[in-house]
């Protein structure tokens, strides 16, 4: 290994020692009595969201395989998230980064990654992002970080305080240290594979349930045990759900799938600020919208126990889209029905 990736490997590690872990914490819900329901707040990485484990683990790879040296321009397809902590860790390595992503994306987003002195190359929508960024990878000489096909063989499984591994840990005292369900929802499909890998590892009797948003096909997909389907337009959801299936969507490691309405995620988020004072992103809203579905069914069966899911990122990103009523009316209705289930557990 050359010293330049070496050192670069140490910085990624140091980053790594730096950052404590993120906080699981429990949710006050009135009307669950026997059924503890937590989120694994994954806002408090230092680029803010879930991606930053995901990021740090692609550039292990990608160096640990020889892909990137001092010169190399590392290019990413993304809507956000990932890029912003790839152009974290790239800054840190004093390597170039571009991010391809649609131009409906987040201006917080979109700030962020030019904070870290990344760059934005923009498509027009999701489905044209892999073949754009292939093809600046190509026209610049730099390296396809391919989030999408990498994301569930760039992470240690087993363990390496894996996001599934800290979980764990963390519920080891709670009243159910064993959830009976951990619900996430997929963008690359990455983290589902490591949480439902790590689960059959250890053995535990958790149910993985993955939760997907509308205009996704990893639903249709899992239902029709079908990867080839392909959908023309793009996920409203901001960081999940997808045109198509990605390499790294693991199908045989879940349990249960959920389809979650646009407007019920939205209407969740909303729900969650009134419950805990602060506001998460959209896809939050999605796992948590799937985690209360599992609570019901465990009530009317009569069951205890806890269900874990994930709060993939800050709702302060999306203070101009997701959290603007009139944003919000025009692009996904009335939420009124949504948030009259909300408010039955309050």
């Amino acid at each position: 290994m050359g010293r330049w990736v070496a050192d670069a490997v140490r910085k990624i590690e140091a980053d790594y020692q730096r950052s404590a872990d993120t906080h699981l914490f429990k949710l006050t819900i009135p009307r669950l009595d026997g059924i503890d329901i937590y989120l694994k707040d994954e806002s408090t990485h230092p680029t803010g969201s879930l991606k930053h484990r995901l990021a740090r683990s692609l550039f292990l790879y990608a160096l640990c395989n020889g892909k990137i040296t001092e010169t190399t321009t590392v290019i990413e397809a993304s809507s956000g998230s990932t890029a912003v902590s790839e152009a974290y860790f790239a800054q840190m390595l004093g390597v170039p980064f571009t991010a391809v992503m649609p131009k409906t994306t987040a201006q917080r987003k979109i700030d962020m990654i030019t904070l870290y002195n990344g760059q934005c190359h923009f498509v027009d929508s999701a489905p044209q992002m892999h073949d754009a960024a292939v093809r600046l990878a190509e026209e610049t000489g730099g390296y396809f970080m391919d989030q999408f096909m990498y994301a569930e063989r760039a992470t240690d499984w087993r363990g390496n305080n894996n996001i599934a591994e800290s979980i764990f840990s963390q519920m080891e005292r709670e009243p159910f240290p064993i959830p009976h369900a951990i619900v996430m929802s997929a963008g690359t499909g990455g983290t589902s594979a490591t949480l439902g890998r790590y689960i059959r590892f250890k053995g535990y009797a958790t149910e993985l349930t993955v939760v997907d948003p509308e205009n996704s096909v990893f639903y249709d997909s899992y239902m029709t045990n079908d990867p080839t389907l392909t959908a023309s337009c793009s996920s409203k959801i901001e960081g999940i759900g997808r045109p198509k299936v990605e390499q790294s969507f693991q199908p045989g490691v879940i349990d249960h799938m959920i389809k979650v309405p646009d407007a019920a995620s939205v209407a969740t988020i909303l729900w969650l600020e009134k419950l805990i004072g602060r506001k998460a992103g959209p896809s939050t809203g999605t796992n948590l919208w799937g985690a209360l579905q599992i609570a019901q069914s465990m009530v009317r069966d009569g069951k205890k126990g806890s269900i874990i899911t994930v709060m993939c990122d800050s709702g302060e990103r999306y203070l101009n889209t997701y959290y603007d009523p009139d944003w919000v009316s025009k692009t996904f209705g009335d939420l009124r029905e949504h948030q009259e289930i909300l408010n039955r557990w309050i």
